[in-house]
């Protein structure tokens, strides 16, 4: 029933990005490499299913993508090299709710930078839910900008190419299309469900 309801929210959503064209995969993209958790399977997938059908184009695809994910991370890494750790820690109190980010969340990708290096940049890219979030801090660490841009887009660029590829190749059919991202993110939401009962769990023992 729940992959049903997604299936046809995904050829709903084919339906717009055929109509707002590579604008809109920009403007998804962008709010996907924010900190808002937007996954960008539901929207690079379907473009790809639209360049298969012959209704985009796959390099027009992969430049809105791509600089749609450059867009929105490089508005996160302003926000926390300019603001700092203390403010955004207060706005994420403050709206953290409104957009599903929580300072657990921070901590992890902060951990995760601070563990890994400059590289976690462009390895978070490629890991749900790190990829919302690595370039705050970056923004804290004050990394340089244009090594910040670079692993980013390397990053970035290779998922992209992946999910308009997959898009691609099963382009053919939109109803596999819209099973095979319902099935993303029913197993997404599943997971997130998960780890949040074992983080439950954890705290109260």
């Amino acid at each position: 029933m729940v992959l049903e309801a997604l299936s046809q929210l995904v050829i709903a959503l084919i339906s717009l990005i055929r109509e707002l064209g590579y604008l809109g995969i920009f403007i998804g993209m962008t709010i996907e490499s924010s900190f808002f958790p937007f996954p960008n399977e539901i929207i690079l997938i379907p473009a790809g299913a639209l360049v298969a059908k012959g209704q985009m184009n796959f390099f027009l695809v992969f430049l809105a993508g791509l600089s749609g994910s450059l867009a929105g991370a490089w508005i996160t890494y302003a926000l926390a090299f300019f603001l700092g750790r203390k403010t955004v820690d207060f706005l994420i109190d403050k709206y953290g709710k409104f957009l599903f980010l929580t300072k657990v969340r921070l901590r992890s990708a902060d951990n995760y930078f601070k563990k890994y290096g400059e590289i976690t940049i462009f390895i978070g890219r490629l890991i749900f839910i790190i990829r919302h979030l690595i370039s705050l801090p970056a923004g804290f660490a004050k990394m340089n900008f244009w090594k910040f841009t670079l692993y980013t887009a390397l990053g970035a660029g290779i998922w992209t190419v992946v999910l308009i590829c997959v898009g691609f190749f099963f382009g053919s059919n939109v109803n596999n299309i819209s099973k095979i991202v319902a099935g993303i993110l029913f197993g997404i939401s599943v997971i997130m469900t998960l780890v949040y009962a074992f983080r439950k769990t954890k705290k109260s023992n």
